[in-house]
């Protein structure tokens, strides 16, 4: 999948590119032709001019005479040298061939007559002699037509390099920008393929945590089939591990469920103005109970009147779930420490335990589903390593933020920062 999106990617780009250098030669090729098409006219003009001193001021107007004059800005003029590839047909009233100037002009009579047969048959004033490789510019008058024609080569070969080195550039261009695709594929797929690789592995990781309740709960009932003339009674051990087996399995596919409801953007929080300080209480008198049978200690610094704009149910989740983890993973006779501080703009809970730390290069993993350190594996622990990307995913829908700091000696402290309610 990840090699399919990377071709469709260069082939989208190639194909973007490709119509852009298209439209950018095409426009140059067009701009270029009417340049030279202009600077044809505008020889040909001149040379009517020169050989036509007699016209109408009407005409030397619509010609250009009046703009090549000379004056104070405007001291010499000189011949355009395309004049050279100019010639002059004088043609009498009943549009025969009178006479013909033009310097170093070798042509047959026959082809002539073609070629003026030709303009003559044309209603437009100027253009191109088809086949002929000519241009052509008609001026009437009383004393009869005149045909003023010039060679195109220039012109054509003019346009010819333009296309030549268009294609050449236009296939360089495209060469680079295939190399260029190439390497922005690698760059700009790598978050897919995490994201791809992540998703697999998530379900790779609930199919075997949902398969190892399973595969109890399965052991369990295979056992009480075996035992069917014996009561409840006597087979109590077995009934209650498949008890908590499912109760396992429920809570997963309940995580599960809100982490595809996170994803999916349908589960939002109902904001409303919570008195925070207030929250933090509640959410830890029933975890004081708890540490003090395991021999821990619960210690608080919360802050009176620390008010924020969320949901009641998701903060009080999340309290649940850092108290929760900072309860598994503190050592015998540790301490735990719920804090809430506040600033004109921020509120920060931080929840803190002693004993167990995170080594450093696993840190920035801690938030991932179902990541569990190696050293705290074990069932024993209890959960399923999706509690703190629970609420990784609560923090941020309050557009606050998440960190955890670990050391060997100091232990580890979850900080989240939410902004403070403003009135």
């Amino acid at each position: 999948m990840i090699k399919k999106l990377k071709r469709k990617f260069i082939l989208i780009n190639m194909i973007l590119v490709s119509i852009v250098l298209v439209i950018t030669f095409a426009v140059v090729c067009a701009v270029t032709f009417d340049r030279l098409c202009r600077e044809s006219y505008d020889v040909m003009e001149r040379r009517v001019m020169r050989e036509f001193p007699g016209l109408s001021e009407n005409a030397e107007d619509r010609y250009g005479k009046k703009s090549m004059q000379l004056g104070p800005d405007r001291p010499f003029l000189m011949t355009d040298a395309k004049e050279g590839a100019t010639f002059v047909v004088k043609l009498e009233q009943d549009g025969s061939v009178k006479e013909v100037i033009g310097e170093n002009l070798v042509i047959e009579d026959e082809v002539l007559e073609d070629i003026v047969a030709l303009c003559l048959s044309q209603d437009k004033e100027r253009g191109a002699v088809k086949g002929m490789g000519l241009r052509y510019l008609k001026y009437s008058d009383t004393n009869g037509t005149q045909i003023v024609f010039m060679d195109r080569s220039d012109e054509v070969s003019t346009m010819k390099s333009l296309i030549f080195v268009s294609l050449l550039v236009g296939i360089g261009s495209l060469a680079v920008f295939f190399v260029i695709s190439v390497c922005l594929a690698g760059w700009v797929v790598g978050p897919v393929k995490d994201s791809w690789d992540r998703e697999r592995q998530f379900v790779a990781d609930a199919s075997h945590e949902l398969k190892t309740p399973l595969t109890v709960i399965l052991a369990n009932t295979g056992i009480l089939l075996s035992h069917k003339e014996d009561s409840i009674a006597d087979q109590e051990k077995w009934v209650e591990n498949t008890r908590t087996e499912a109760v396992r399995m429920k809570d997963l596919v309940n995580d599960l469920l809100e982490l595809a409801k996170a994803d999916a953007g349908t589960d939002r929080p109902v904001f409303s103005r919570l008195n925070l300080s207030d929250l933090a209480w509640s959410a830890a008198l029933p975890f004081e109970s708890v540490m003090f049978e395991q021999g821990k200690k619960l210690e608080t610094a919360i802050e009176p009147e620390l008010y924020v704009s969320g949901d009641e149910g998701r903060l009080r989740q999340l309290l649940g779930i850092l108290l929760d983890n900072a309860c598994k993973y503190a050592e015998e006779r540790g301490v735990i420490t719920l804090s809430l501080l506040g600033n004109k703009d921020k509120v920060k809970l931080s929840v803190h335990n002693t004993g167990s730390y995170i080594e450093k290069e696993q840190l920035p993993h801690v938030f991932e589903r179902f990541y569990r350190e190696e050293k705290s594996r074990s069932r024993d622990a209890g959960g399923y390593g999706l509690g703190l990307s629970i609420a990784s995913n609560i923090v941020e829908s309050h557009a606050g933020r998440i960190s955890v700091q670990s050391g060997k000696e100091e232990g580890t402290t979850f900080l989240a920062t939410l902004p403070r309610f403003k009135p």
